[in-house]
């Protein structure tokens, strides 16, 4: 990053004062009840508020005097397991009675009048002080940042004015960042809602959710469902087929190279197709592997969050074919619709079920394809099952609509970062007269 050249730049220990704390998670009866900012609270927060939930700690009274948070700090991670995730910055952004900054964590307190604490924190966050920081990390299975390489990093210092106004345009952004994940969690639970509803209580030919107030229920191995509904395992309504197995070397006559989709591509509901591998295969294995639009993948094993899953192949790729960790599920023409079966496998219920029928290790698990026959699903009649699939659809596209917003925003915020910290982009059209002479 290639910095103004009107831009002074200054050691960080002259322009803050940095402290490292020594405050551990020990609850001692003898010192202060204290609040621990904690090293995830700062990992996990560009902003340190009173919504966080903090922990209850313990801390002497030149412990809460050398480390108690004030409005405006900046708290950057100490320690890190890796050299290239250490120094991440948070700012606290509200004043917190009784706050203590705790163990892994420097504390840095900016001189009011000469530095902005979001205007650092940004800066602190900025490739350059990564890669400064990276460099100067000691360690071998944990590394650390010496006080020495903190107090020496460079941090450019224009006009505080000016570094208020850049703090300020990505605050804003980043407000804009928080509103946005914010709805895409409530949108995620009303859809979750609103999936179990479909998959308990249905859409009558009125296009209305069923109740037992105004419809017939009966009781089935997976609870009440309407009178219409049957239960059925998946291997009944479809066929299920194992994908290639890698490791094998093909070449020269007879052979063709293809994409395959991995458990990396099947995402929860949708596929991403961002990166996809190509393999050699015999050209008679084709058609054994080879997608058909309205194939349904489900994953075969890795984390538990990826086991099952169920995405609906389009045909986005031409010639494409399925590695064996992959399951392609086909379901009967005008029996099992592919967005239904979709819907039912990405349910609490379907991920419950995968997660209690699989194999497990660790954090791993895996399901056979005997398993996944065998998976007991609630089977209205074709026509419901597309207007279920419709309504499925439609709230996915808001969601999805509000992911594209997210992206955007990041995207900016990535862009204004470059151009204002830089000084690539100067702010002081933006400033008032008086807050250009300063």
């Amino acid at each position: 990053m290639q910095m103004n050249a009107s831009w002074p730049t200054r050691r960080l220990c002259e322009l803050a004062d940095i402290r490292v704390s020594n405050v551990d998670k020990k609850v001692h009866a003898n010192e202060k009840a204290v609040k621990l900012c904690n090293y995830m609270d700062v990992y996990s927060n560009e902003y340190i508020t009173d919504n966080i939930r903090f922990m209850n700690g313990s801390a002497t009274t030149s412990e809460t005097d050398r480390f108690g948070l004030e409005l405006g700090d900046v708290i950057i991670t100490k320690d890190s397991e890796t050299p290239d995730d250490i120094g991440i910055p948070a700012v606290i952004t509200e004043a917190i009675d009784n706050l203590v900054c705790g163990y892994h964590l420097a504390l840095i307190r900016p001189d009011s009048d000469r530095l902005d604490s979001v205007y650092l924190a940004k800066q602190i966050s900025t490739s350059r002080v990564a890669k400064y920081f990276g460099r100067h990390a000691t360690g071998s299975t944990r590394y650390g940042l010496p006080t020495s390489a903190i107090q020496s990093v460079e941090i450019p210092v224009p006009p505080f004015a000016e570094q208020a106004k850049i703090a300020e345009i990505l605050s804003t952004v980043d407000q804009a960042i928080e509103r946005t994940e914010a709805l895409i969690t409530k949108q995620q639970r009303i859809k979750t809602g609103l999936i179990e509803d479909l998959l308990t209580r249905g859409i009558d030919e009125q296009g209305n959710l069923r109740s037992e107030e105004t419809h017939r229920f009966k009781d089935s191995p997976l609870g009440r469902i309407p009178v219409e509904w049957d239960v059925v395992r998946l291997g009944s309504v479809s066929e299920i087929g194992s994908g290639l197995t890698l490791g094998n070397t093909y070449s020269g006559r007879n052979t063709v190279e293809l994409p395959y989709l991995r458990v990396a591509n099947v995402q929860d509901g949708y596929l991403d197709l961002a990166e996809v591998r190509t393999v050699q295969v015999p050209e008679s294995d084709v058609r054994k592997y080879q997608l058909e639009v309205g194939d349904v993948l489900m994953n075969e094993g890795g984390d538990f969050d990826k086991l099952g899953r169920g995405s609906v192949w389009n045909g986005e790729i031409e010639n494409c074919l399925h590695q064996n960790h992959v399951f392609r599920v086909r379901p009967m023409p005008g029996k099992l619709a592919p967005g239904y079966l979709s819907t039912v496998s990405a349910s609490p219920y379907g991920k419950s079920f995968f997660i209690l029928a699989s194999k497990q290790s660790t954090n791993l698990a895996s399901i056979n394809s005997t398993q996944l026959k065998s998976f007991p699903i609630p089977l209205p009649e074709y026509g419901e099952q597309l207007r279920i699939e419709g309504v499925v659809r439609q709230s996915a596209s808001t969601q999805e609509e509000t992911g594209k917003q997210l992206r955007k925003l990041r995207s900016l915020k990535t862009g204004l970062m470059q151009d204002l910290l830089t000084g690539r982009v100067r702010v002081t059209a933006l400033l008032s007269d008086s807050e250009v002479m300063g």
